[in-house]
């Protein structure tokens, strides 16, 4: 399944993750965004809405487009998907064995590490982790493989080790630094889809911009849906994780909704 134009992130649902991704995919989204990371996700819950979906006739397994992640050590709780003692390799493969068992899918469509080691660059340990992410690929586990919460210096680093590229780069996007210009200039150069997270709630100043609310205003939608269809129209997979049906129904209408170029432009020029 290719990915879709918008996609559904589930952090941060806790009890309510089964019904809200449930909720999401009867509205229409084809995309869902998870993580094998009991400290911000509730993976298992993602595939309890999803097995209600099917068992309703809503969509099949082949109408969706899955995304998880690994996440290292660091980044957890207690609740942990793989053994801590054992090896980064295995490690990988313990948590896609969890993530395939929690989803009720024998793979999922792409498979995205969780932040790099280090916020200095790409390490030992990200080498071995993506090697050990690449092999869950070749075995037909995941179709894709992404990186997540990176700089440009990472993903330069991880192209010049020679190891095979992300298809996704996914980042908190925040208008104040350009948009994350840089890391989605180097996306586009390399055909990598770049996903943007926290478009809204890392831009509340943009949402409040004279120009959003204008041209808001003026196509009858809401500074929100303006906000996707700028990320749309610069190339961005935006993720959106509402609670609210209403705010659902939006999201995904985004995708109609006319803005100029100049319009575009000067929305990605509100950088401060």
């Amino acid at each position: 399944m290719p990915a879709p134009s918008l996609l559904y992130g589930t952090a941060w649902k806790e009890d309510r993750t089964a019904a809200l991704t449930e909720l999401a995919v009867r509205t229409g989204f084809r995309g869902i965004d998870t993580a094998n990371q009991r400290r911000h996700y509730v993976e298992a819950g993602v595939g309890q809405g999803l097995a209600a979906a099917y068992r309703a006739g809503v969509v099949t397994r082949d109408d969706l487009f899955l995304q998880t992640k690994f996440t290292y050590l660091p980044g957890q709780d207690h609740r942990l998907p793989y053994d801590p003692a054992a090896s980064l390799s295995t490690q990988v493969a313990q948590s896609m064995a969890s993530s395939l068992e929690h989803l009720g899918t024998d793979h999922v469509d792409s498979y995205v590490l969780h932040g790099p080691a280090s916020g200095q660059g790409w390490t030992p340990y990200d080498t071995e982790v993506w090697a050990a992410m690449a092999n869950e690929r070749d075995a037909g586990r995941t179709r894709q493989l992404g990186v997540s919460n990176v700089s440009l210096r990472h993903l330069q680093q991880l192209a010049a080790s020679g190891a095979p590229p992300p298809a996704f780069v996914q980042n908190r996007c925040f208008a104040r630094l350009g948009w994350d210009r840089a890391v989605r200039v180097f996306c586009r150069e390399r055909s990598i889809v770049y996903q943007g997270f926290s478009l809204l709630t890392a831009n509340p100043e943009v949402l409040r911009d004279p120009l959003v609310v204008e041209v808001a205003r003026r196509s009858k939608a809401t500074p929100a849906q303006v906000v996707f269809r700028f990320a749309l129209a610069v190339g961005m997979l935006p993720l959106t994780g509402t609670t609210d049906a209403e705010h659902m129904k939006q999201d995904l209408a985004s995708e109609t909704l006319s803005l100029s170029a100049d319009e575009v432009h000067a929305i990605e020029s509100l950088a401060g």
